[in-house]
C-alpha cells in the first residue's frame, strides 16, 4: 500500500513538474525574453560606435542610459 502510495506521488510530482516546464516554453513570461533594460537575452554583439570592436548590446543600451564604464 505504501509503495502503492510512493508510485502515485512521485507520478504526481512528474506530471506536475512537465506540465510547468511545458506552461513555460509555449507561453514564457515577459521577463524571460528581455532584461530590465528592454535588450533581448539572445542578441548578438553589436558594433562600438567609435573602435568599430564588437561589444555585447547591453553594455552599449547601458552606456546609452547613463550606467555605462
Amino acid at each position: 500500500m505504501v509503495r502503492l502510495l510512493m508510485r502515485f506521488l512521485v507520478a504526481i510530482s512528474v506530471i506536475a513538474v512537465l506540465a510547468g516546464l511545458t506552461f513555460v516554453y509555449v507561453k514564457p513570461p515577459p521577463s524571460m525574453k528581455l532584461t530590465r533594460d528592454g535588450v533581448p537575452h539572445l542578441s548578438p554583439p553589436v558594433a562600438h560606435p567609435v573602435t568599430g570592436e564588437a561589444i555585447p548590446l547591453e553594455r552599449l543600451v547601458q552606456h546609452y542610459k547613463g550606467g555605462g564604464r
